[in-house]
């Protein structure tokens, strides 16, 4: 194996490495964390609205809309804030991964010096506020995408 047979595999077994970790990583969150995204509890979607536009929409929009150009990396090779409607990729993940990815930022969840501009909020936002914000983004969702998500989710709980 030579140069560039030798360096795919390298990367594919980082790659592993890098997915064997984050699946660790949420599985222990699965384990430790109660609660869930719930679109149809009022109350707890009223408190993710609010603290939504407190702590989340100065990047990531008022009306969920991301930044501009949110798949190009920028000159300082990090990705834009992508959007939470029904266009970006969101609705993509399962719950746990979402909660964990904005407790513990994407960073500690990515893993091999990834940077973000999205921070931590663990020790800023209780678990029930992640929950609530999680829960207003899904809620403002059409019944199309969140039949997907469901599914997702029920997917990822095997």
């Amino acid at each position: 194996m030579r140069g560039v047979g030798r360096r795919r595999v390298t990367i594919a077994f980082v790659a592993l490495i890098l997915a064997a970790a984050a699946a660790g990583t949420l599985a222990v969150v699965q384990d430790r964390v109660a609660g869930g995204i719930d679109p149809d509890d009022a109350r707890l979607v009223a408190l993710g609205r609010d603290v939504y536009a407190a702590e989340c929409a100065v990047c990531h929009g008022a009306n969920l809309e991301g930044q501009a150009d949110w798949r190009q990396r920028r000159a300082d090779g990090r990705l834009p804030a992508p959007p939470h409607d029904p266009s970006g990729h969101t609705w993509h993940h399962p719950d746990v991964q979402l909660f964990a990815l904005t407790k513990y930022g994407p960073a500690a969840i990515a893993g091999g010096g990834y940077e973000s501009d999205m921070p931590a909020y663990e020790g800023i936002l209780t678990d029930e506020e992640i929950w609530a914000v999680l829960s207003y983004i899904k809620s403002r969702w059409p019944a199309s995408v969140r039949a997907r998500h469901d599914a997702i989710n029920r997917a990822a709980r095997g």
